[in-house]
């Protein structure tokens, strides 16, 4: 049966941990960017990360700031909003990645 609720392809891939870290350490143009609040980034983050909040107003504007010639590694706390993130971007030509199980599966 034909489903018409089949959602759009996604244009990025979601990665586990192991994988999106490996992946992280060997892109030549790689930035981390962990989507989550201010105050879930002050609490504890990925060493290297930069904050781009996903549900701010300013996510938008700050994606124009973004180099497109790097690989995009996009995390949050769970894989949900980062995946959205992920989404946005790729949309605007960006390479992303999804940590997907969020920042608890990025290997210690």
């Amino acid at each position: 049966m034909f489903n018409i609720f089949k959602s759009a392809p996604k244009n990025y891939e979601d990665l586990d941990g192991t994988t999106f870290k490996t992946k992280y350490n060997n892109a030549s143009k790689a930035e981390l960017l962990d989507v989550r609040t201010a105050g879930e980034f002050a609490s504890g983050t990925i060493p290297g990360a930069k904050n781009l909040d996903v549900t701010s107003p300013q996510f938008q504007q700050a994606l124009q700031t973004l180099d497109k010639d790097k690989e995009y590694f996009v995390f949050c706390r769970s894989g949900n909003r980062s995946g959205s993130a992920c989404d946005l971007m790729t949309a605007h030509g960006f390479k992303a990645y999804n940590l997907s199980g969020g920042v608890g599966a990025w290997p210690r």
